[in-house]
């Protein structure tokens, strides 16, 4: 890549003043808050674009997929009344009776099909099930499709969901989008110090032209945005390798972590030993089973998991993470269809609702398709600001050369008094947030070497250039 030399702009670092005359926080900070952004903007803008790109996709994933399995989620008539879960479940297992019952989810709409999700499928990833969907007024079985998390994500969104989180890398892969998460809100907080350290006039975007209008769009659209990428990249870290680890263990800590509820029902006897076998209570029992929680006041849309082993009871919970949020559970003993536990959302610590809603906005769940519009609007502005930030390099340059890249030793004309407790800040939040913390030192490490090198070189050719001149003078004498 051939760099050229650009001439003095309103970017370019200002040298620090020789006779050391007192200059403010901001002028001392401004040249290290620039190469900062200027270098994770060029080094990070890759994988954010791959980031952005993909979470767009995922974002609309959630329309695409109502289309495309339109067949198996909705039913071909809406009927009067819908029929028992149990003779619905007997449905499914007639056409596939493979696996064992994992869970079922009740139709939650007029026009719902019901899903049954088995486990143990052959040729279905451990981790998924398969979703048989059953009409709900005619037990008809109008498909079985392989089915991923919590939301209930087909084949389709699926594939996208994993290629947003590790680019089907696997848990290597899960890295680049660590890595975006990590730096994302540092560059946006870099260039907001920037922008609204400029001058109002330097600011607008009409009437300008050339790399000053470029600037202007760009730092326009990223103040527009700021709000939106520090929750992506704070949401993103929640539930990250490395990162979200860490916060796992201080919520922990802060005894904010998720509840769960305690499905132990007591021993049954032969009902539940049976249960066990095969994989499941008996299907009759899921009619008492919901019943009961819904005289706990659980609606739809539910899920309802059969009992684990001889000893446990049947676990209801709502699966309604759109607002408002549905995330009650209740413990129902097989044998009496009593409640032996129950789990409110309300009673859920601040940080576990902070997350969960965190989580949910972040996928685009939470507030439906408003969520999922303003996250494409996101990922659009994202890709805008990477494609500007480059730009503006290629404009700093002359002919066919990007410009100069910022120059180094800004750090030298931060005050002491600044400098220590800005680097014991990044010190503790490279330790927590390591992909943000391991990059910053390596660039560092490598930056002063390549300083210290040049240095050198520049001495050496110093010394060469003195010598060839004092041997050219006795020449000449």
């Amino acid at each position: 890549m051939t760099i050229a030399p650009s001439t003095e702009t309103d970017e370019t670092p200002k040298p620090v003043t020789p006779d050391g005359a007192t200059r403010s926080a901001w002028a001392s900070l401004r040249p290290l808050v620039l190469r900062l952004h200027f270098y994770a903007g060029v080094l990070v803008a890759p994988f954010l674009l791959v980031a952005a790109l993909t979470g767009g996709l995922y974002a609309a994933s959630f329309q695409i997929e109502k289309i495309v399995y339109a067949d198996e989620m909705t039913v071909a008539k809406v009927g009067d009344e819908k029929l028992p879960i149990s003779e619905q479940v007997a449905a499914a297992r007639k056409a596939h009776p493979e696996g064992t019952v994992a869970a079922v989810r009740p139709s939650p709409a007029d026009d719902a099909t019901t899903r049954v999700m088995l486990s143990g499928v052959e040729g279905v990833d451990e981790t998924g099930t398969l979703a048989v969907f059953v009409d709900p007024y005619t037990a008809e079985v109008r498909g079985a499709l392989e089915q991923y998390g919590a939301t209930g994500a087909l084949p389709l969104r699926t594939w996208i969901d994993k290629l947003h989180a590790n680019l089907h890398l696997g848990e290597t892969g899960r890295l680049y989008s660590e890595l975006a998460a990590s730096w994302l809100w540092v560059i946006s907080a870099g260039g907001l110090v920037l922008w609204f350290g400029r001058r109002r006039a330097q600011r607008k975007v009409r009437g300008t032209s050339g790399r000053r209008r470029t600037l202007g769009l760009h730092g326009t659209v990223g103040v527009w945005a700021a709000a939106g990428f520090f929750f992506l990249s704070a949401t993103g870290l929640t539930w990250s390798a490395y990162a979200g680890a860490n916060i796992d263990v201080l919520r922990t800590e802060l005894r904010q972590a998720t509840p769960a509820i305690s499905a132990a029902a007591g021993d049954h006897g032969g009902h539940d030993a049976g249960a066990a076998e095969g994989g499941a209570a008996a299907e009759g029992d899921l009619d008492k089973i919901l019943a009961a929680a819904r005289a706990e006041g659980l609606g739809d849309p539910v899920e309802i998991v059969p009992p684990a082993d001889a000893s446990s009871a049947y676990v209801v919970k709502q699966v309604q993470r759109s607002w408002p949020t549905k995330q009650d559970a209740v413990a129902v003993d097989p044998s009496t269809a009593e409640v032996t536990d129950t789990l409110r959302f309300a009673d859920f610590p601040v940080l576990a609702k902070l997350t969960r809603w965190g989580i949910d906005a972040h996928t685009g769940v939470l507030f439906g398709l408003v969520n999922q519009l303003l996250l494409i609007a996101l990922a659009a502005s994202l890709v805008l600001l990477i494609l500007w930030g480059y730009r503006m390099w290629w404009q700093r340059g002359r002919a066919s050369a990007f410009g100069r890249p910022i120059p180094r030793g800004a750090w030298q004309q931060v005050p002491p008094q600044i400098l220590v407790p800005a680097l014991a800040v990044v010190a503790v939040l490279g330790y927590f947030v390591p992909l943000l913390g391991i990059p910053l030192a390596a660039f560092i490490a490598v930056d002063v070497v390549l300083g210290e090198i040049a240095h050198r070189k520049g001495k050496r050719t110093y010394g060469d250039r003195t010598e060839a001149k004092r041997s050219a003078e006795q020449g000449a004498e």
